[in-house]
């Protein structure tokens, strides 16, 4: 059964775990077959600009050795054939150009939000 994961919430455990909880489920439940979609809202579209860099953070003496890399985490869901979207209004309010997002990422307006709801049997939002 077709699940869009919606994800509103960014930057969560990225840190301690060098990846988006939600972006490595998708990754791990699409290898096992699962039919998934996922739509980055409100903070989350942060995650599809191209070219990010976290390396280089460092708190006192440690140094994250393995950042996160969440463009080419959504680059790879793509590659997997998972449906990635993003809310184009809520990349205008961050001020993020259309010319910075990883390619292959599909834009929606809230406008059009329902209309795409309507498409999934079962969402997830996380």
């Amino acid at each position: 059964m077709l699940t869009l994961q919606i994800v509103e919430t960014a930057y969560r455990a990225t840190l301690e775990e060098q990846d988006d909880p939600v972006v490595w489920i998708t990754h791990a439940m699409r290898s096992a077959g699962a039919e998934l979609a996922v739509l980055l809202r409100g903070n989350a579209v942060n995650y599809a600009v191209a070219g990010q860099d976290c390396s280089g953070l460092q708190l006192g003496s440690w140094t994250q050795a393995q950042p996160p890399r969440l463009a080419a985490d959504l680059s790879s869901l793509l590659a997997k054939g998972v449906e990635v979207l993003a809310v184009e209004d809520d990349l205008v309010d961050r001020g993020i150009g259309k010319a910075t997002l990883t390619q292959g990422i599909q834009l929606v307006t809230r406008a059009r939000l329902a209309e795409v709801l309507e498409r999934f049997p079962r969402i997830w939002h996380w």
